[in-house]
């Protein structure tokens, strides 16, 4: 049976987090990148006498509190929350760490500690392993409070892979981004100072650097890299990770892990990361959550190259396509990459996502396929359609769409190409849509379509100047097309 659950019931689920900071902009810049998961209700105090009042209120999840305040500070705060929700985890954030003081901190039952200024994928890291943590140890029984918890490595250990799988689940972006993102979680996950992604070309023998993160790269890239040759050959060769101390090799300071990128049992890459926070060697926990994340991001990369590869297949059989179709009417290639063009700059100015842009410049490159199945004598018929001829040029959205059915890899793709002849008023083609009911990708593309198609010669026509065509495109605002988009439009001409 299928249950939902109501706007209450989700709101619950939520988890509850309260920022403690005499600073208002500390709070704020928390605040907003906590929101962007969607996952926490969050809370503000602005002192620790305000935060114990609230959470004598409420009951919180994670309390993230400043160790400086006025009146009540951090460490008495701490000390509070232990009478009052001792199940409650608590992050401290101070700019002037010291290790009594971090060691105090734990001892009074906080998790974890922040460095002001932090970075804010670092906060973002620790807040998840946090909440991840604790929800582990309720599942299995331990209360977060207990002696037992606190020394319980495995809770832990779940939290941290679990983030990254989490990280790389849904991740959206081409490989750059992926790299990148190796990189950045790579650092918080094992406290790392230095890192280096290089790609490796099995051919050469060479390792190229690809992302570099160090307070001195130049320094990084010149000498380090080239110092660790060996090293990469050896993790390259057994296609194995390593972790080196300083007791080995004593130019490594204190310590470094270098992990193999594979793709179907071949070493494409290399993670290497150098000299933990602190002067703190590594652990072989940390190698091991080093090697998860190569993995897991590995599997992401792979799958991308599959599907890039399919996908660029795809596109070239039906520009093949397009090609045939110029070879009967030379306009409609050169219309459709002008098309295509313009779409993309719509698209930007009214800040699409980098996907959304994307699947429209493919759909805009294949809006007309469906003209294929177009007799020449109608496709190339120098003067004014009939009626009837006009209701057969018509079917060429709904043809283009059936052509493309069969590649699940453009059913976004597809689905612009059908409605883009539709009409805000409901009086376009092929299902009278109207207003929102049309993809807003859809109404991007007639309107390039549309100016395009004014300010281009046709058989039949001589073109509209652009001032023309622009008034045109008004005079039809809110009832051919989507008022925002033409409102926008003389911006992209600029």
């Amino acid at each position: 049976m299928m249950q939902s659950l109501n706007v209450e019931e989700i709101v619950l689920l939520k988890k509850k987090i309260l920022i403690v900071d005499d600073y208002f902009p500390t709070r704020r810049l928390i605040r907003d990148a906590l929101s962007q998961d969607g996952d926490y209700e969050i809370s503000e105090a602005e002192n620790g006498a305000e935060a114990v009042d609230q959470c004598h209120r409420n009951t919180f999840d994670l309390v993230i509190s400043d160790i400086m305040m006025p009146g009540v500070g951090g460490m008495e705060l701490l000390n509070r929350l232990r009478e009052i929700s001792p199940d409650t985890s608590v992050i401290m954030m101070t700019a002037h760490p010291a290790v009594d003081l971090t060691v105090s901190a734990m001892k009074k039952g906080a998790v974890d500690f922040l460095k002001k200024p932090f970075d804010i994928d670092n906060l973002l890291y620790k807040v998840k392993t946090c909440l991840n943590e604790k929800e582990l140890s309720e599942e299995i029984g331990l209360e977060p409070s207990s002696p037992e918890s606190k020394i319980n490595d495995k809770t832990k250990d779940l939290s941290v892979h679990g983030f990254i799988y989490d990280s790389f689940g849904n991740v959206e972006g081409d490989s750059e981004y992926i790299y990148r993102k190796i990189v950045d979680l790579s650092m918080n996950i094992v406290n790392g100072e230095e890192c280096a992604l290089l790609l490796f070309d099995e051919e050469t023998g060479a390792f190229d650097p690809k992302i570099l993160k160090s307070t001195d790269c130049e320094t990084y890239e010149r000498k380090t890299i080239p110092a660790l040759q060996g090293v990469f050959r050896q993790v390259a060769d057994e296609k194995r990770a390593l972790i080196i101390h300083s007791t080995e090799r004593p130019e490594i300071t204190p310590s470094l892990i270098c992990a193999p990128l594979l793709i179907r049992s071949n070493v494409f890459g290399i993670l290497c990361i150098r000299s933990k926070r602190h002067m703190e060697p590594f652990t072989t926990k940390d190698l091991h959550y080093a090697v998860s994340l190569t993995k897991r991001a590995s599997l992401n990369l792979e799958n991308l190259v599959l599907y890039e590869s399919v996908y660029n297949n795809v596109l070239d059989t039906f520009k093949s396509l397009l090609t045939s179709i110029q070879v009967r009417d030379h306009y409609t290639e050169e219309h459709c990459s002008r098309v295509a063009a313009l779409s993309v700059k719509i698209a930007e100015a009214m800040h699409c996502s980098a996907r959304e842009v994307e699947s429209l410049k493919i759909a805009a490159m294949l809006h007309d396929v469906g003209k294929i199945a177009i007799p020449d004598k109608i496709l190339l018929k120098p003067d004014r359609l009939t009626f009837e001829e006009f209701t057969f040029i018509k079917a060429h959205t709904e043809m283009g769409c059936r052509i493309l059915q069969p590649i699940y890899l453009l059913d976004q793709e597809r689905d612009i190409i059908l409605h883009h002849h539709e009409s805000w008023d409901g009086k376009g083609y092929p299902e009278g849509l109207a207003g929102a009911d049309i993809p807003f990708l859809s109404r991007v593309l007639a309107v390039a379509d549309s100016f395009d198609a004014m300010t281009n010669n046709r058989p039949y026509r001589s073109a509209m100047d652009m001032t023309a065509a622009v008034e045109e495109l008004n005079r039809n605002k809110d009832v051919q097309f989507d008022g925002r988009i033409v409102e926008i439009f003389p911006q992209v001409l600029l």
